[in-house]
């Protein structure tokens, strides 16, 4: 093959063109720059700008991409994908396409819902322990809200015959990390002893699991399979307090595997005792080990964490996003995540920088809030329909008075309604200094007390705000 790998991935590029939307083939593929093309090891380097783009493209684009490169490289390649930090340039992570990213869930799933038999226990080496490879302890950030559990759990993972902590039941609220943790777990210790058989389910599934298996008369085999596992990961146990029938079964298995010496890991959204409506026999059980309960990440392990993802996914946020992220996420690791994800397909799409104003316009929509508070965008918006003029002309440098007035009420709103500093709303509002906010707010709360009319408008504009909410 005697193409330069930069013409063969244009052709390449020319056969995805013609197989996706002009909107997808811009976004997706056009900015991927084609590294390098080993011959000898038929491996493809491609150059992306971040992890959502590769994740984005083996997810929807994977079937395409095989189809194209077989007929190009004339046969299968490897495909790799190096993501290169924003940030820092010489820095980069490497993905290999098929190992890392093709997500084998789909498949899976179909043979999930069914009861394992006798028989799926003997096959060792097709044994699947449902585990996420994505969530290990290398990326769960450790603060004074996990450090026990996240202790602890390592210690189990890499000594899992001291049975000290058996069972471990975790417990806290959603999007803590509970589930990350016991996926590490179970990740660590399958790479220290890959002989034992780890297994991770959730209670949903396990119930389904059963329902089948009483279905299909096959509720000994059932059995068998799970007192075979060496540790069993359940998550959100609090699924079963309906479950009657799964409890008692769950409850042979359990002490079965507590008998024998295998390790029990158990995650749920509340302590055992709160469990109303659990058997008792089974709560003393959840109980008998270690009890470790995970909290809602402060503000500075959020900032950790968003730091971390930042670093994985080579991506450069500004330091103020990431503070008005981590303070807006109420703890939950989830909110977080989303809200990064948001900010990069925003930024990727639209091609636009990450700033403060395009954070409260993601976040807002991502991060689940009770009082929904307002965005310099919202402010903005109602001031501007208010008093009839564009946001262009309210953010403009023209001095006259139809436009500097309702610019100083947007800026004396925005310092009433958010939490933002004089200079950040400032630079959100026409890119003006500190000052000027501090000067506007004065001259309007001047107003105020001297001119009904102008207050009763205001009192109007916040009323709208009320409205939209």
């Amino acid at each position: 093959m005697n193409e330069s790998p930069k013409a063969l991935w244009d052709e390449c590029l020319a056969l995805v063109k013609r197989n996706v939307s002009e909107q997808q083939y811009s976004t997706w593929f056009q900015p991927i720059v084609c590294e390098s093309y080993d011959e000898a090891t038929r491996t493809l380097m491609l150059q992306v700008q971040s992890h959502m783009i590769v994740e984005y493209l083996e997810g929807n684009f994977a079937d395409l991409l095989r189809k194209v490169f077989q007929r190009v490289f004339r046969g299968k390649i490897v495909l790799k994908y190096r993501v290169l930090a924003v940030a820092h340039p010489e820095t980069a992570v490497e993905y290999t396409a098929d190992e890392s990213y093709v997500r084998r869930e789909q498949p899976l799933t179909k043979q999930a819902n069914k009861a394992p038999t006798v028989f799926d226990a003997a096959r060792n080496s097709q044994f699947d322990s449902y585990l996420n490879p994505r969530q290990t302890f290398n990326n769960y950030i450790e603060g004074t809200s996990n450090k026990l559990p996240r202790t602890v759990g390592l210690s189990i993972a890499e000594h899992p015959s001291n049975v000290t902590f058996n069972p471990l039941f975790v417990f806290g609220p959603s999007g803590c990390g509970k589930t990350h943790l016991i996926n590490a777990i179970g990740v660590r210790t399958k790479q220290l002893y890959p002989q034992r058989r780890v297994l991770y389910i959730s209670a949903r599934l396990f119930q389904v699991q059963y329902t089948d298996s009483v279905r299909n008369r096959t509720t000994n085999d059932f059995i068998n399979f799970y007192q075979s596992i060496d540790m069993l990961i359940v998550d959100d146990v609090q699924e079963w307090l309906t479950a009657t029938s799964t409890r008692e079964t769950f409850f042979h298995i359990f002490n079965h595997l507590f008998r024998t010496g295998k390790q029990i890991i158990l995650a749920c959204d509340r302590p055992p005792v709160e469990l109303v409506g659990m058997n008792e026999r089974l709560i003393t059980r959840f109980s008998c080990g270690l009890i470790a309960e995970i909290e809602k990440p402060n503000v500075q392990l959020c900032v950790d964490i968003l730091h971390s993802k930042m670093k994985r996914d080579g991506l450069s946020i500004p330091e103020d996003v990431v503070r008005f992220i981590a303070e807006t996420a109420n703890g939950s690791v989830r909110d977080l995540e989303g809200a990064i994800n948001g900010l990069l397909a925003y930024s990727v799409v639209y091609n636009t920088e990450i700033d403060i104003r395009l954070a409260e316009r993601v976040v807002k929509r991502a991060v689940k809030s009770d009082d929904n508070p307002l965005t310099i965008d919202d402010i903005v918006g109602a001031v501007c329909d208010r008093f009839g003029i564009s946001a262009d002309d309210l953010n403009g440098q023209s001095r006259r008075r139809e436009f500097v007035v309702p610019r100083q009420v947007a800026m004396y709103m925005a310092q009433k309604f958010t939490r933002m500093p004089a200079a950040r709303i400032g630079k959100l509002v026409g890119g003006r200094d500190h000052s000027t906010v501090i000067h506007s707010c004065h001259n309007v709360e001047k107003r105020l007390s001297a001119d009904s009319e102008f207050a009763t408008l205001l009192d109007e504009i916040e009323k709208s705000f009320k409205l939209k909410s």
